[in-house]
């Protein structure tokens, strides 16, 4: 329902029409001057929110449902203040494939999220720990991975490797990018590979589920971390459920790919809640120390 939608009324006469005579135009409702992006809808409850009702941690004060958070509304709620210092801030996609309008897809992401791609990379601390932070944002392209996205993912886990940092990832896609063909799908290797030798040098890697972790991205990297969290309620899977039904021609269960249900299945560790994130994630910083690791 529009709440916001003008009404125009006629008044309908009892006497009889003038033969000859025109019928009265009907009047064309007017739309109302409504701000662009001040009212959001709940994708939990489906009510209408006044964005100025929304906290710093993005929840509907109605049903406590979670809005879909940009990469840097999560380093102002994660990051120590004035810590975070970006890497790789100006990697472009080259359009490899030679996709039709890509650089128009590009372009017009670019203006929607004010990321260059659908991650941001840095280095931070949080409660006071260092670590190489990466946060992928759903309003580029729903977070889809492309070769830009494994590229500032690899080089963020090796420059890591090389500081002996811990690594922190938060994930949400829609899964490789189509565009780039093999080259996308190409990037779960590659990221994968470099998580490995981070592992290998016995450091940490924390990754966080949000909604949506689905395709490439859930078969790859997240679920790689030491300590895997999630945000409730998110959508964590890799093909979508209808694809799956049709596939094995049964039911899904129910909750089938939320976080609950991976909790339950053992493929996380914790669901945390978002006003929780800060000070989960700085004691399990805390909790494994490293050299460079250690709040002085």
């Amino acid at each position: 329902m529009n709440f916001f939608k003008r009404r125009n009324y006629t008044v309908v006469s009892t006497e009889e029409p003038v033969k000859g005579a025109k019928e009265p135009e009907t009047p064309k409702e007017e739309a109302p001057s409504v701000p662009d992006g001040l009212w959001l809808q709940c994708r939990s409850c489906k009510q209408p929110v006044y964005k100025r009702e929304l906290d710093e941690y993005k929840i509907c004060p109605k049903c406590g449902g979670y809005f879909r958070m940009t990469a840097w509304e999560r380093v102002e709620i994660l990051c120590d203040k004035d810590s975070f210092e970006q890497l790789d801030a100006d990697m472009t996609s080259k359009n490899p494939m030679g996709y039709p309008s890509y650089d128009k897809i590009i372009k017009k992401a670019q203006e929607k999220s004010g990321l260059k791609d659908a991650v941001l990379s840095g280095t931070c601390s949080i409660g006071g720990f260092p670590c190489v932070l990466a946060i992928m944002d759903s309003h580029f392209m729903m977070g889809s991975m492309g070769s830009v996205v494994g590229e500032k993912l690899t080089r963020a886990v090796e420059y890591a490797t090389d500081k002996r940092l811990p690594v922190l990832i938060f994930t949400t896609s829609g899964g490789a990018r189509m565009q780039e063909g093999i080259l996308s799908l190409m990037q779960m290797a590659k990221v994968s590979a470099a998580i490995r030798k981070h592992s290998d040098e016995g450091l940490l890697y924390v990754d966080v589920l949000t909604d949506p972790t689905t395709g490439g991205v859930t078969a790859s990297f997240a679920m790689l971390g030491d300590i895997i969290l999630a945000e409730p309620n998110a959508l964590v899977g890799f093909a979508g459920q209808r694809v799956i039904k049709n596939t094995i021609k049964q039911d899904l269960p129910e909750g089938f790919q939320t976080a609950q249900f991976q909790l339950e299945h053992g493929f996380v560790d914790k669901i945390v809640e978002r006003q929780k994130l800060r000070e989960t994630i700085a004691l399990i910083l805390k909790l494994h120390p490293t050299e460079n690791g250690v709040s002085e």
